[in-house]
């Protein structure tokens, strides 16, 4: 296919299917060069899986694809392409670090495309200063509000200068004020960059109808294309929504405007805040908010993002406790809330909240159960809300296969399913297509005006905010106004709610902002071109370890787990796995009574094997003792003991053995036999002077290595590979997955980082950490354990390094195959614990074991480096002596690696 430099994006047939749901089918769009280009269509078309492949996200699956004259089926010109586009996937700070600060992330982004130095500094600053993040860069970016994620998001994306632009949906969830921001930011770049070509799905009309081109897609495939005006001809209607509506064959908006408000009577509260005051630290959430909502009433709350609404939302709901004031539910307060009281609210949280694991139909079964509706209503009632929802003909799928529209309303029903007289949403219809939106609201009005619930929600939209009876509008914890829609747009003399909406949030942050640098649209001027890094990057690898280094700092938990877990573990199985058989609890059936007898239980109570316990006297005594597990042994000496000695004749000793333990039993019965032989033969010696039997050959055992044949030295340096394997693997298993689950692995997508890069830079952090563990984990050894180090602790290091080295690498690819961090954990730790404690040498020799176990233990790392730490405790390797161990860790090593980088996926599949 040949490209079209009057095109900046050029599809071709192109075909996209998750599973059996085809996403994308047949589609063909040429896409203007140097325009602000938009994308529009209801949830669910395809609009973001359109938007990842076109970053080079997402694989291709069938088609031709050319973004700025590259072919993203070629893996060569894909690279050259990460350079020249920036993507912003969908989400508030998707693309975002929660724990690094703000200056922190634009760094990071800065260091991904080489840009070092005063150069990163010099962008850095101006981005944040026209943008007026300058007073927030030492802010983490999860404590900035929806507009700050947005803007900073935009900083990250535009830090490299790019040729194109793809934002998806940057400002669903984003007050109308920060909106305005955002969309005079994207003007003033387009201003001072006017090659560049900016490419936005949205889900606000009013944001087309500002664009340059305009795309409206249904069921994966392209309706129309063209200007705003072109659209607006083809479609003879007035407004875009009414034309995006025509080219969807949708029937028309319900007329809102014709609803008539519902009268306020004093006498009928529903909802009743007085002083309302939540903090959190030094921090004030919501500062003395005060409101009265109606039986029936649709109340709207609208503010700036981070202002308090959901913190007020959730002391209403008896989710949080607040710090001072009052409020009520149906007459009651909130602090005495009865269980009766809270089965009369239902509560939509701003996130999808349900089980993702379960089928629509039994999710709302299960809230049916949880709310106590009678067993025989179950069933009508849940077949009663899905029609109410229109959510038959999705019972069997599950809530993560839905569109955003269709979970919506799932929670909606959810929140109905046990009939609340009190419905608290909170932004329910965030990212939600305007068909969709319409919808809900003729469900939320029939709900309100023909059953009477009350209404209590939150919205960002102001066609929304309209519909509301009355509304109140909160800035930095403040309720700045309550009135109907109409008088707080006469409060302002504005055009429109939007405007009063805006004036007043701009009143009540003037001072704030009189404090931030001033926009200076000059700074957003060209820089100097980028010196581009095409092979592999040792900055970009040292920037990722450096990022992964800040988070697993900022995030205690992980950190002091990882150092002190293993010190934990090691006092557990150090002083735990104790294969030392002695003081072997032992009670004498004594049937004899003689001073020979006796003298046969003092040579066992005499040892440091045995513990006399008190006599037995009867069958049914041992039989007891054993049962009740006070003695592991039972001696029966026989009558005429003495006799049968004196006489030269075969003597029999009875030993009843607790064998529950089967390798302890066996120990002791090893015990006793010998402590009888030995017994035995001085016995013999003093009957008679001269031998009667040929001399006995006498056999002298020495132990070379752990001389008092004690389990510590033995199981101190054992443990520590065990240990080594499991903390490392187990942290290094979550990092990968963590950014599948958070969104922000997309960055790795989109950016120029190499697998290669990516994989070692994520590992290195955990290899020093790990280290560090090694150290203290001998530390613990020589001081503690009093375990000495006899051979090279030269090469007992490296052989360490090594090892850590595979054991990084094999929970990297556990994270790198898997996508939920639950998965990754239990996968890892089946790869470890089992194979590092049964097939490594650690108890069991590896020559003994058979079969599969034996092969497992012949090439797993474990093993080399189990012998590798006990010779080096114990038996005084040298470096020499431990060479075919570490050429072993080291292949080892290269090989998982290896593994893991191919494992390492550059685009989304």
């Amino acid at each position: 296919m040949s490209t079209d430099n009057d095109s900046v994006v050029t599809l071709s047939e192109i075909n996209y299917r998750y599973g059996k749901q085809q996403a994308l089918e047949a589609l063909s769009i040429k896409i203007p060069r140097g325009q602000l280009c938009g994308l529009i269509g209801p949830d669910g078309v395809g609009k973001s899986t359109l938007l990842s492949l076109i970053s080079g996200a997402r694989a291709l699956q069938k088609g031709q694809l050319h973004v700025l004259d590259e072919d993203l089926s070629q893996s060569r010109q894909r690279k050259h392409l990460y350079r020249r586009l920036a993507y912003m996937p969908q989400g508030l700070g998707k693309n975002l670090y929660p724990t690094l600060s703000v200056e922190e992330n634009l760094s990071f982004f800065a260091q991904l495309f080489d840009i070092d130095g005063k150069q990163r500094r010099q962008r850095v600053s101006r981005l944040l200063k026209a943008t007026r993040l300058w007073e927030f860069r030492d802010r983490p970016s999860a404590k900035l509000s929806g507009g700050m994620k947005q803007k900073l998001g935009l900083c990250c994306a535009l830090i490299h200068e790019p040729e194109l632009l793809i934002l998806d949906e940057p400002t669903t969830g984003v007050d109308p004020l920060s909106r305005r921001q955002f969309w005079q930011l994207i003007a003033d770049i387009r201003q001072q960059h006017p090659d560049m070509s900016v490419l936005v799905a949205t889900a606000y009309m009013d944001e087309a109808e500002g664009f340059d081109w305009l795309a409206t897609m249904n069921a994966g495939k392209l309706l129309a294309a063209g200007s705003p005006n072109e659209l607006l001809q083809q479609t003879a209607t007035s407004t875009l929504e009414k034309a995006y509506i025509k080219l969807l064959g949708a029937e028309p908006n319900q007329d809102f405007e014709n609803i008539a408000r519902l009268s306020i009577k004093e006498t009928s509260v529903a909802i009743e805040a007085q002083d309302l005051t939540m903090q959190f630290g030094d921090f004030t959430a919501v500062d003395k908010a005060s409101f009265r909502i109606q039986k029936g009433e649709i109340f709207g709350f609208l503010g700036s993002n981070g202002c308090g609404k959901t913190t007020t939302m959730k002391m209403l709901t008896g989710l949080l406790t607040a710090s001072s004031g009052k409020a009520w539910l149906f007459d009651q307060p909130i602090e005495n809330n009865p269980l009766e009281t809270r089965k009369r609210v239902g509560y939509m949280a701003q996130s999808f909240s349900l089980y993702g694991e379960l089928t629509v139909y039994q999710n709302l079964k299960l809230h049916a159960q949880l709310f106590d509706i009678p067993k025989n209503s179950i069933v009508d009632r849940v077949e009663s809300v899905a029609e109410q929802f229109d959510l038959q003909r999705l019972f069997q799928q599950l809530p993560s296969q839905l569109p955003v529209g269709e979970r919506q309303r799932l929670s909606l029903a959810v929140a109905m399913i046990h009939q609340p007289e009190i419905l608290i949403l909170d932004e329910p219809t965030s990212g939600v297509d305007p068909i969709a939106r319409d919808h809900f609201w003729q469900i939320l009005m029939k709900l309100s005006r023909e059953h009477g619930v009350t209404i209590f929600i939150s919205t960002h939209f102001m066609n929304e905010a309209e519909r509301c009876d009355r509304i109140s509008l909160m800035h930095a914890g403040k309720v700045l106004i309550t009135d109907t829609p109409e008088a707080i747009t006469k409060s302002r003399n504005s055009d429109s709610l939007e405007d009063a909406f805006v004036n007043y949030l701009e009143e009540a942050s003037a001072s704030h902002h009189s404090q931030q640098s001033p926009q200076e649209p000059s700074e957003l001027q060209h820089s100097e071109k980028l010196k581009l890094n095409h092979g592999f990057s040792i900055k970009r690898l040292l920037s990722i370890s450096h990022r992964e280094t800040l988070e697993l700092i900022r995030d205690p938990v992980r950190l002091v787990m990882a150092l002190v877990g293993s010190v934990i573990l090691m006092f557990v199985l150090g002083y735990g796995i104790n294969m030392d058989v002695d003081e072997i609890d032992f009670a004498v059936l004594d049937r004899d009574q003689t001073s020979t007898s006796r003298d046969y239980i003092l040579s066992l109570s005499g040892s440091r094997y045995f513990n006399e316990k008190a006599p037995l006297t009867s069958y049914e005594q041992v039989d007891d003792a054993l049962k009740a597990g006070e003695i592991s042994l039972a001696i029966e000496i026989p009558s005429g003991f003495a006799r049968d000695m004196q006489r030269g004749e075969n003597v029999s000793i009875g030993a009843w053995i607790d064998g529950a333990m089967p390798m302890r039993a066996e120990t002791a019965q090893g015990y006793i036999q010998g402590m009888h032989i030995d017994w035995l033969q001085k016995q013999q010696q003093q009957l008679s002077s001269q031998p009667t039997k040929p001399a006995m050959v006498d056999i002298a055992s020495r132990y070379r290595y752990n001389p008092d044949v004690k389990s510590l030295p033995a199981m101190v340096p054992a443990v520590i590979p065990l240990l080594l394997m499991l903390f490392p693997s187990i942290l290094t298993s979550l990092s990968v997955v963590r950014e599948k689950e958070l969104g922000s692995i997309t960055n790795f997508y989109v950016t120029p980082t190499r697998k290669s890069e990516f994989f070692i830079g994520k590992q290195l952090p955990y290899v020093v950490l790990a280290m560090a563990n090694f150290l203290i984990l001998v530390a613990q050894a020589l001081f503690i354990f009093n375990v000495e180090i006899t051979g090279s602790f030269l090469a007992f290091s490296l052989a360490t390094f090594l090892y850590v080295l595979c054991a990084t690498a094999l929970g990297l690819i556990m994270s790198a195959f898997l996508n939920s961090q639950i998965a990754a954990l239990f996968g890892t730790a089946l790869a470890t614990i089992l194979p590092a404690s049964q097939f490594s040498g650690m108890i069991t020799p590896v020559t003994s074991l058979e079969g599969l176990a034996k092969v497992i233990g012949e090439i797993y790392p474990t093993t080399y480096y189990m012998i590798v730490s006990r010779g080096v405790f114990s038996k005084a390797l040298s470096f020499n002596e431990l060479q075919v161990m570490l050429v072993g860790l080291s292949i080892a090593a290269i090989l998982f690696i290896a593994i893991g980088i191919s494992l390492v996926r550059k685009q989304e599949q």
